[in-house]
């Protein structure tokens, strides 16, 4: 967390508000979170909630200073006291979970400038050691976002009651609990009805960066499983000298690869202001939230099998990106939501679809496949019959559409052969099934760390 905060993990585009700030973030974001994925979370929110923020200027001239600034500062004291803040966020409810107009927390107001009472239950709110949180409750004009510390400014604690722990998959380092607010003090940010409109900034951001979380578990995985074939012999050679093993770290690497470029992309639409890149951020980012973080879980389980049963045991860091990797899946939205989420900006927004298809085409006539796909794609998403039931099918086809054409325009021309033929051609539905190619040996290679003394 020190490190973290201190290089500006939470704030660098916000305390350096110039080009490619978000882009420069997200790789140092990517490169940190190898470490160690949990403590990721808190920093991920303080980043997102900035943006959400600023819908309260008054909110934002006042907590800004403390959210950008880079000390790290742990401890229950008011936060206007502290050198520094970290935020989190509190939406879901026991009976609605993604649905989060069920909210039946209630917000009572308590008095001038937008002051408010909350009572109520919250499933789950990760890092409650922060020291303020977005909240949605249900004022008398509707639902609504609020700001709520965790002291208040005499030193008095909140009415936010930790009920427990969660007892999770993975994650483990960073607490997860169910919350129970009583009486809890807080500000409302944005309009009274539009608290889904006000926190969406925020979770787009925090949406990012679980595409960023993906890429960085992937380039472990693939890093731990190059590393370790580089040393283990069996059947008198090295793991990483057998035509199959290549094949199958060759796979792994490529989609580490493209995963990779397609978050720095993302990143890059954050920076980019004009309504272009805004319309194609508002689909590319729930296409690449449902497909990578997807993509992590098989590369951290391939990758696992590539140590044998050595992967299997705790001493090996392999179980550990194991099980965090559906998190990042999980967090901000589940498969079926953001699959959701891409046919209703499309209905809705046809801006979006255009943006993301004019990406997409940047590198039509580089390969007939890819072209082949585009006009696949465009004639499933301008089909209306049972666009929900083929909601995955077309997001997939989207992400990997999306992929293809950034690694033909931006990548490595070899890995783009191999990814482009892999995933657009014939090639089976496991890792390690790509078709015969010298290059193979070559891109294993590009991926393997290389120690230094």
């Amino acid at each position: 967390m020190e490190v973290a905060v201190g290089s500006g993990l939470h704030a660098i585009p916000w305390r350096e508000p110039r080009a490619g700030a978000h882009a420069a973030r997200a790789a140092a974001f990517y490169i940190w979170s190898q470490v160690e994925g949990g403590h990721g979370c808190p920093v991920s929110m303080t980043y997102a909630v900035v943006p959400a923020l600023r819908k309260q200027p008054e909110l934002a001239k006042q907590w800004e200073p403390l959210v950008t600034s880079l000390d790290y500062d742990p401890g229950l004291k008011p936060p206007m006291t502290k050198r520094g803040v970290l935020f989190g966020m509190a939406m879901t409810e026991r009976q609605g979970g993604s649905d989060v107009r069920a909210n039946t927390t209630r917000a009572e107001p308590a008095g001038a400038d937008g002051e408010y009472s909350i009572t109520g239950h919250k499933w789950f709110v990760s890092a409650p050691m922060c020291d303020a949180f977005l909240v949605l409750a249900q004022a008398p004009g509707g639902l609504s976002c609020f700001v709520m510390p965790r002291v208040l400014p005499d030193g008095a604690r909140n009415g936010f009651h930790i009920q427990r722990l969660k007892d999770k998959l993975g994650n483990r380092s960073n607490a997860s609990s169910e919350v129970e607010f009583e009486r809890a003090a807080a500000v409302m940010v944005g309009e009274e009805g539009r608290g889904v409109r006000t926190i969406i900034d925020m979770v787009n951001h925090t949406r990012l960066d679980c595409v960023i979380g993906s890429a960085s578990l992937m380039r472990q995985a693939v890093a731990q499983a190059t590393h370790h074939t580089a040393h283990r012999a069996a059947f008198g050679r090295l793991l990483i000298e057998q035509p199959l093993m290549v094949n199958v770290l060759a796979d792994l690497a490529i989609e580490s690869e493209a995963t990779t470029v397609l978050m720095m992309r993302l990143a890059r639409a954050f920076d980019d202001g004009d309504e272009q890149q805004a319309a194609f951020r508002r689909l590319a980012l729930a296409v690449s939230k449902y497909w990578c973080c997807k993509r992590a879980i098989a590369v951290a389980a391939e990758a696992l099998e590539c140590h044998g049963g050595n992967g299997y045991v705790e001493e090996s860091i392999l179980p550990r990106l194991y099980r965090e990797a559906p998190l990042n899946s999980i967090w901000e939205g589940s498969g079926n939501v953001n699959a959701l989420d891409v046919l209703r900006a499309i209905a809705r927004e046809p801006g979006t679809l255009e943006a993301f298809l004019a990406e997409v085409d940047k590198a039509r006539g580089e390969l007939a496949r890819l072209d082949a796909i585009i006009d696949t794609l465009k004639k499933e998403v301008s089909d209306p019959s049972d666009a929900e039931a083929r909601a995955r099918r077309v997001v997939e086809l989207m992400a990997i559409a999306l992929q293809c054409s950034l690694l033909l325009q931006h990548g490595d021309p070899k890995v783009a052969e191999v990814f482009s033929a892999s995933r657009l051609g014939d090639s089976g539905h496991q890792f390690g099934t790509l078709r015969p190619n010298p290059a193979l040996a070559g891109i294993v290679e590009r991926h393997r760390p290389v120690m230094t003394v």
